[in-house]
């Protein structure tokens, strides 16, 4: 028997996403009865403590006798218990240097630590995360900005919706106007996007008719790195070699901003890559971005006009390309930027039970088949008080270096 917990969540500003929502907790016992669950009591969990009880599970403030702690985002140093498992997202992978007193204390306490962003496959692909509902909300974020810069039509915030479906419904309301919109990226959060585009029955185009296109209606390019990045020698490149030598290619972004209006960034952005635009090229009369939803949300590199990050409570700001400066997004020529980067603790109902969908599915059956396709060894960031060999590369971030 294995006791896991369910642990509230603690980081301010708080979130609402829990692991596992009472109805897939129900599921999850019945398919593996050696599971034993109990779940830490919350008061801002998107489910309620009474709806976990009524699903018969123990709700407690104390979860000190579990063995598998799950939670979402960070665990504050006072809450950590020692000698636990525990998975959540640590935002120390990239050595972000706000989680390093963290990642020391995980190792003085003789915790093992599973991070979510590296449960992955033997190809190192992702197995869970958010990053769907990321793609939605954000997606919808930039269509209400428009609706706002615009005053074209009037969008409610997605965080007073009760679900996904809610959301969606909002959106039949509304009349896109005839804009050229760019997505970025071929992962989850560019999935999720696409489904938000093409709800809105949005008509897709090629790469080639996108650049042409010059018609009344609205209309969307999804491009992938080799659509917007060239080799610098004038050779076709991949896939493959881009990822492992981004250093060989360049930019070929602008031939896509200077037809484009809506830019909706649903890419990932590895160290060393080309950037998109500069904040010179965003001065330029050619380029006609004037609306971005940046999901991927990298600060002060690939998108020059992502300044900062946005909030749920306050998703938008101005980029005034001229004076390369935060102004009103209302400004008639500044570029909207949306930079929310928790876009799915707007969805928390939905991100919650998407979420425990792909962790039943992939992480659970690897406590009770003794990890036989190695997704927990491959999780397992520090383990006896020391980082695993896979996270090794972290000892200097650890050490202060």
């Amino acid at each position: 028997m294995i006791k896991f917990a369910l642990i509230k969540e603690e980081k301010t500003p708080p979130d609402r996403r829990v692991v596992f929502s009472p109805n897939k907790l129900k599921e999850l016992v019945k398919k593996f009865p050696e599971a034993n669950f109990k779940v830490q009591s919350s008061d801002i969990r998107i489910f309620t403590d009474k709806e976990y009880q009524d699903a018969g599970f123990e709700v407690s403030e104390d979860v000190s006798d579990c063995d598998v702690l799950l939670g979402v985002k960070e665990v504050p140093l006072p809450a950590l218990i020692p000698n636990k498992k525990y998975f959540f997202f640590s935002h120390t992978i990239k050595k972000q240097p706000y989680n390093r007193d963290l990642l020391r204390e995980i190792l003085k306490n003789n915790i093992e630590l599973y991070d979510h962003e590296v449960i992955v496959n033997e190809k190192n692909h992702r197995l869970i995360g958010f990053g769907r509902y990321a793609g939605l909300v954000g997606t919808y974020n930039g269509f209400r900005g428009i609706g706002l810069k615009e005053n074209l039509y009037s969008l409610p915030k997605v965080e007073s919706l009760p679900d996904l479906d809610a959301m969606l419904a909002e959106l039949d309301r509304i009349k896109v106007p005839p804009i050229k919109i760019l997505l970025t990226g071929a992962g989850k959060v560019a999935r999720g996007a696409k489904e938000i585009l093409d709800h809105l029955k949005i008509k897709e185009l090629d790469v080639e008719d996108f650049l042409r296109f010059k018609g009344e209606e609205p209309v969307y390019c999804n491009i992938d790195v080799l659509d917007y990045n060239k080799k610098r020698d004038g050779s076709a490149g991949s896939l493959k070699e881009f990822f492992k030598e981004p250093g060989k290619y360049d930019s070929n972004f602008l031939r896509f901003a200077k037809c484009s209006d809506f830019f909706i960034s649903g890419h990932f952005y590895g160290d060393g890559a080309p950037v998109f635009f500069t904040a010179e090229d965003a001065k330029s009369k050619d380029f006609t971005i004037k609306y971005i939803a940046d999901i991927s949300c990298d600060i002060n590199e690939p998108i020059a006009s992502t300044i900062r990050p946005s909030t749920i409570a306050e998703p938008f700001y101005g980029y005034d390309a001229q004076a390369e400066a935060e102004v009103d997004f209302r400004e008639k020529e500044s570029i909207l930027v949306m930079a929310v980067d928790n876009l799915p603790c707007e969805l928390p109902k939905d991100a919650s039970e998407g979420f425990g969908e792909m962790f039943m599915k992939h992480v659970i059956p690897a406590f009770f088949n003794n990890d036989k396709d190695g997704v927990l060894a491959r999780a397992r960031m520090t383990q006896n008080g020391r980082l695993t060999p896979k996270f090794a590369y972290l000892q200097g971030y650890v050490d202060g270096e």
